[in-house]
């Protein structure tokens, strides 16, 4: 198929209405029935979660405490028996969320918040398919559409009265805009850098560990502007980009900043660390002792979480806890000091951190490497049975047979997206910003491997790179069309490549398959189809 009739592509301001109206609305249009039904079973699926599995955590309470506070009282606080205590515990973006849904359908009426989210989490679904279809192709963009439609994890977590359906959408909305932005289509306009500024903020008002976003993004536009250092205008547009999304991202923390320092008195531009209040004691030295061992979910629940107020099983600690006889009857007397009072105080804090700083003299390469790594692979690979009534233990077997044969069918669910992604990933085809997607995707796991407690949920952040990447499977590469273009500009102006790109989406072509090249006049030419 030969495309003609551009004689300029500087002047020709005519496609710009074209961009969106017809690259966006021409796939869903064209594959209505697809999308319609997977759609529905979207909806089917979170709704069976919702009606069948909801979760209502001590999380949720908190969170809809200080929704109902701040409804209420205009305090953003948790409420006492006498009065309400201003926090800073939780960023506002949740209780936000909870206190909009709690003023339109009632207090506490968390179900329609779940419902909500299910929305959210649809929307979700939609933005991984653009990022499929912005850069693979939209045979790519409908597998990845089907694939986070019918994903039982993104699912159960729309089913929970937390964060992390809110979080993963702005998430997927801040990459879907970072790949718009360094699209040539997009001519650098500033327009998707203001759009994926704006999703980084809402993240990091979500969770702190939104901000990761952040610093991914700016980090591969310092790759890309150290790349480009010779084309001015380039590394101009790079700089733009980087300082748009930066000043974006941040900006709404300002107001939250001053805040915390009006009303508590304290510096504090994000959340604490463990979420206490400022009166609450943190026994960090314990928390020390915890990473020196700590290696998958099941510990967590069973030790890490009955701090404060509940015994620590010591029949529950792993083998690797203890180097030594000496260093088990230390370990077992500290937790029977624990076991008596149900709390920490400083001076059985500080008889942990002996007990940890000699863990970690001892064994360096356990404390900053091994154990990292494995709670990583764990986060990555358990079956993600968190928030339904499987046992933690499941591969013990002790379960109800129904609980513990959902257990292996999660696993084998979550291995499936894994191993698709990494096939799509090795396949051997050119993915456009590949780096900026394995950047948060690396980033994000070497942060969670420093955290004490691994919880499986942290790494769902990262699934629509997952999702996008196990859609590279199929993405179209057997047919075989030609699009040249007459003009006498040589590509590496990068004009005529963004007009190529224009072309492709027109017709539905993924760029990834465009090979570019010149012709005996100098024209510039691309060919879809198999690459060599």
């Amino acid at each position: 198929m030969l495309l003609h009739g551009f004689p300029n592509a500087k002047r020709d301001h005519s496609l710009v209405p074209l961009r969106y109206i017809r690259i966006v609305r021409e796939p869903v249009r064209n594959n209505f029935r697809f999308f319609l039904w997977a759609t529905i079973a979207a909806v089917a699926l979170r709704l069976l979660f919702i009606f069948r599995f909801p979760a209502v955590t001590t999380d949720s309470f908190v969170y809809g405490d200080i929704a109902k506070s701040w409804l209420r009282h205009g305090i953003y606080g948790l409420s006492g028996p006498a009065e309400i205590t201003p926090t800073d515990i939780r960023l506002p973006g949740y209780p936000a969320f909870l206190a909009a849904v709690f003023a339109v359908f009632g207090m506490e009426h968390y179900r329609a918040a779940l419902v909500m989210q299910m929305f959210v989490d649809i929307g979700t679904c939609f933005v991984i398919a653009d990022m499929a279809r912005r850069t693979l192709s939209p045979k790519a963009a409908k597998a990845a559409f089907l694939l986070a439609a019918l994903c039982p994890f993104l699912a159960n977590y729309a089913a929970a009265a937390l964060s992390e359906t809110l979080e993963i959408f702005f998430t997927a909305l801040a990459l879907d805009f970072a790949i718009a932005g360094l699209n040539p289509l997009e001519s650098r306009r500033i327009q998707p850098w203001l759009g994926c500024g704006i999703a980084i903020a809402a993240a990091i008002l979500l969770r702190p560990d939104g901000g990761l976003l952040l610093i991914a993004i700016d980090t591969y536009l310092l790759v890309v502007l150290l790349g480009s250092r010779r084309d001015r205008s380039r590394v101009s547009y790079v700089l733009r980009a980087a300082l748009t999304v930066g000043l974006m991202a941040l900006t709404p923390l300002v107001p939250w900043g001053f805040r915390n320092w009006h009303t508590l008195h304290r510096f504090e531009p994000l959340a604490p660390r463990y979420a206490n209040q400022e009166d609450e004691f943190v026994p960090l030295a314990f928390n020390r002792w915890v990473k020196t061992w700590m290696a998958d979910y099941t510990s967590v629940e069973e030790i890490y979480w009955a701090v404060p107020g509940d015994p620590i099983p010591a029949d529950k600690l792993p083998a690797r806890t203890f180097d030594s006889e000496t260093q088990r009857q230390q370990t077992l007397q500290l937790l029977a000091e624990y076991n008596e009072a149900l709390h920490f105080t400083p001076e059985l804090d500080a008889k942990f951190s002996a007990l940890a700083a000699r863990r970690i003299h001892d064994h360096p390469l356990r404390y900053y490497f091994w154990l990292p790594a494995v709670r990583i692979l764990d986060m990555w690979l358990r079956p993600r049975t968190e928030l339904l009534p499987c046992d933690s233990r499941w591969w013990e077997f002790n379960d109800d047979p129904q609980w513990s044969a959902l257990a292996v069918g999660l696993g084998i669910i979550n291995l499936f997206y894994l191993g698709a992604a990494a096939t799509g990933l090795a396949c051997g085809r050119f993915i456009p910003h590949l780096g900026l997607l394995l950047t948060f995707v690396i980033l994000r796991s070497v942060f969670l491997g420093t955290l004490e407690n691994p919880e499986p949920r942290y790494t769902l952040e990262c699934y629509p790179v997952v999702i996008f990447l196990a859609a590279a499977n199929y993405a179209d590469s057997a047919h075989t069309q030609e699009i040249t273009i007459t003009c006498f500009h040589t590509l590496e102006q990068g004009t005529d490549q963004g007009l190529l790109y224009h072309c492709c989406n027109l017709h539905m072509v993924s760029l990834t398959q465009v090979r570019f090249g010149c012709d005996k006049s100098r024209r510039p030419f691309g060919v879809v189809g198999e690459q060599d």
